[in-house]
């Protein structure tokens, strides 16, 4: 499936990229950061491409609604 095989490449070569970068610096809590470099665009893609529908983007996602919830409370993405 070449979308996946396309994401997992721009993942592995932006992090060879940031441990270049540090320059022998020791990295911290690069899980996390990975984590959110990459579930915040998730999501906001999803939520656009279900016209902002939770109970859709839950489905599309293969997440619980409320998991989906807290997540978009998470990152600032819930409506007022």
């Amino acid at each position: 499936m070449k979308p996946q095989a396309d994401i997992a490449q721009s993942v592995a070569r932006n992090l060879k990229q940031y441990f270049k970068d540090l320059n022998g610096e020791t990295p911290c809590n690069v899980y996390e950061m990975v984590l959110q470099q990459v579930e915040k665009p998730l999501l906001e893609c999803v939520m656009e491409e279900c016209g902002g529908n939770q109970s859709k983007a839950a489905l599309v996602l293969g997440l619980n609604r409320n998991t989906l919830r807290k997540k978009l409370a998470q990152y600032g993405m819930l409506g007022a």
